[in-house]
């Protein structure tokens, strides 16, 4: 039986990283593209190095002639595509990045993708598979109630957002145009292990642990699903061995929690497990600041489709992972410490209306 390898972009993210280090545990040789612009980082791969089943290669995605030498010289079952400027504060300071990232270089990817696939011939042809990873926030913003299905329309609201909706649209484009198996993921906030801090999670327990406030947008009660990014994980792989081809999935952890509830939740482990000096519980450091603009109120993810078709239902519970989340941040803090190399001080960005 040939062995399964799988060319991951973006596989020194948070996302990617989680990934690319399963996969690999598992056998899996992986072909790991990354440009390393901020959020990636060689050390989050750390425990590979000098690994027979991991080559890393520095690189875009947006780069025709690299893609295809991988491809040609690899001849992977499968593309994941993780690729991608992920943060909405950042793309309200900078869109063009992100559309450069997000849609130029999806595209050339996905170009790159078709011709290595035509390339193939027989049972490796049919078997190969391109999987993009996506978010919900390309559906918008909900009230009160409801849940975003995979046939909720498109309604991005942030420069983010709008960039990964056209990427999705680019890999549906190439399914139908040129029949490229493409699949797509469309997940809720995830969290974990190596997530860059500026991200909610870890940029509360950071700032946390350094003593300074704790900033909560407006009145801290815009609701987001939070997913453990394990789980996440192994979504993607059931996709990717048993999704149907041209099809969507929404990836939820069926764990809907205010800002406000997230951010008391890390005070309280970081109270039971690092006390301040002054015995003082750490939700006083909490400091309401102006709202991000164009802040989406409530996301929540209905993830039916692949709990029936696929038979994947996240095993993590949010009160479970936070947990690990924590404790992860705690033992890590070297890790912390070299991803902060300056150019990012846990200081508010996208403040620009």
């Amino acid at each position: 039986m040939d062995r399964t390898v799988w060319l991951v972009t973006g596989g020194a993210g948070f996302i990617g990283g989680n990934f690319v280090l399963e996969a690999v545990r598992r056998g899996v040789r992986v072909v790991n593209l990354d440009a390393l612009t901020y959020a990636g980082n060689l050390d989050t791969l750390a425990s590979l190095e000098g690994h027979p089943d991991h080559v890393f290669v520095h690189g875009d995605i947006g780069d025709r002639a690299l893609v295809a030498r991988l491809l040609a010289e690899h001849r992977p079952q499968a593309i994941v595509n993780f690729a991608a400027e992920s943060h909405v504060d950042r793309s309200i300071d900078g869109p063009a990045a992100f559309v450069q990232t997000n849609v130029v270089g999806t595209l050339a990817l996905l170009e790159a993708a078709r011709d290595y696939w035509k390339s193939l011939e027989g049972a490796a042809k049919d078997a190969f598979r391109f999987l993009h990873v996506s978010t919900d926030e390309v559906y918008g913003s909900l009230g009160e109630t409801g849940r975003f299905t995979e046939e909720t329309p498109y309604a991005p609201n942030s420069p983010y957002s709008a960039s990964k909706a056209a990427s999705d649209h680019l890999v549906r484009a190439f399914h139908h145009t040129y029949g490229l198996p493409t699949l797509t993921t469309n997940c809720s906030n995830n969290y974990g292990p190596y997530q860059f801090p500026e991200k909610l999670i870890p940029l509360m327990i950071a700032k946390a642990v350094a003593g300074e406030p704790l900033p909560v947008y407006g009145d801290g009660g815009n609701v987001r699903d939070w997913l453990y990014v394990g789980d996440h994980c192994a979504a993607i792989r059931a996709v990717l061995e048993r999704g149907r081809v041209g099809e969507t999935y929404n990836v939820g952890g069926d764990a809907e929690r205010r800002n406000l509830e997230v951010v008391r939740a890390i005070c309280a482990l970081l109270d039971a497990r690092r006390p301040r000096a002054d015995g003082a519980s750490r939700e006083t450091q909490i400091t309401f600041v102006a709202d991000r603009p164009g802040h989406d109120r409530r996301y929540a993810i209905d993830a039916s489709k692949i709990k029936r078709e696929l038979g994947w239902a996240p095993t993590v519970t949010f009160e479970e992972g936070l947990a690990r989340t924590v404790d992860w941040y705690l033992d890590n803090q070297a890790w912390v410490k070299r991803v902060l190399d300056g150019s990012y001080r846990l200081e508010r960005i996208g403040v620009a209306a």
